[in-house]
């Protein structure tokens, strides 16, 4: 009766000790969850490096250096361009009359363009003023993520190991699915959906400078990083753009560059890029990608732009497990 108790005991104990950690690791929890997603999608890299005939340990070291030169080639270039083309942004917006007046079901309503630059403005001077603060953290947090993706790559099967050990042989392929899935879902939000940015922000910062648009390069950038929007995505910032040509008198060129502009930003890329990079996506609905997507964010902050997509992948990797298990019962009563 005693040994019956034990896995139950330690499964209560590890349980406990699951909680404590997240407890006591809340506030690098995100840094965590960030370094595995991005050691699982990489893995591939450094076990083909492996196969080059470097050792474990280079190769999980090389493959460490791309993923930190990746996110170092994303961000600096964004920081740059928010600092240093934002009196750009703001004269391109400052070209808009004082007030805006739209009229919905009989209502009008008036936007105060003057206060809601100075409010944008405000708000982006405490954001860096924050930021600045938090520098030291922010290293910390880059240095536990280098030092987190560089274990995970040098002894990968380790925890793959522990988990099928833990869990019954029928069970395995349920593993296999939810990793095949988890997989899958990390590839089309880092790869597919950075390729299609990248792809964006190229046609659009040759789309605006060809058209002599006010800030060029900065309203590219703004449009890749809204590729990682679902639905939305850069459409927003070619409306935008098409809206304000025409309310401060260019009625027929903001026509235009809402027109090309969808087609040539908000479809070209789509529909170029994706194509050749869908066979190692997921083949999720985008309506539940967008769901996933702002619930995760809503909830989580900036990680639950990946967290909540992975979330809904592994729900409806579950249903289908689910729907196959009652699909072969019902076929075995049958027979």
């Amino acid at each position: 009766m005693r040994e019956s108790r034990r896995p139950v005991v330690l499964a209560v104990l590890l349980a406990g000790a699951v909680l404590l950690a997240m407890a006591m690791l809340s506030s690098v929890l995100a840094t965590i969850f960030f370094a595995i997603t991005v050691a699982y999608v990489l893995y591939p890299l450094s076990g083909w490096l492996v196969g080059m005939g470097l050792s474990k340990r280079v190769a999980a070291a090389v493959t460490t250096v791309v993923a930190f030169g990746a996110g170092t080639a994303i961000a600096v270039p964004l920081g740059a361009v928010v600092y240093l083309r934002r009196r750009d942004l703001f004269r391109f917006f400052q070209q808009l009359p004082d007030t805006l007046t739209f009229e919905v079901s009989g209502m009008a309503y008036t936007l105060e363009v003057n206060a809601a630059l100075t409010s944008a403005r405000v708000a982006l001077t405490d954001a860096a003023v924050g930021l600045a603060g938090e520098t030291p953290v922010l290293a910390l947090k880059v240095v536990l993520f280098t030092i987190l993706v560089y274990a995970i790559l040098w002894r990968p099967t380790a925890p793959r190991g522990e988990i099928f050990r833990m869990v019954p042989p029928t069970y395995h392929d349920v593993l296999r699915r939810l990793h095949e899935r988890l997989r899958a879902t990390l590839y089309a939000i880092y790869v597919l959906q950075a390729a299609t940015a990248f792809g964006t922000f190229l046609v659009a910062w040759v789309f605006f400078a060809v058209l002599g648009i006010p800030g060029a390069f900065a309203l590219a950038v703004l449009a890749g990083i809204l590729q990682f929007v679902p639905i939305v995505g850069p459409s927003i910032v070619v409306v935008a753009i098409g809206v304000a040509q025409a309310v401060t008198g260019d009625v027929v060129g903001g026509i235009l560059v809402t027109v090309f502009g969808l087609v040539v930003i908000g479809f070209m890329p789509d529909a170029v890029i994706r194509p050749r990079l869908a066979r190692y996506t997921t083949g999720m609905p985008t309506s539940l990608y967008f769901v996933g997507f702002v619930g995760g964010l809503l909830s989580l902050g900036a990680i639950g732009f990946i967290a909540g997509p992975v979330i809904i992948g592994l729900l409806v990797e579950l249903l289908h497990l689910v729907t196959d298990e009652q699909s072969t019962t019902q076929q075995q009563q049958l027979s």
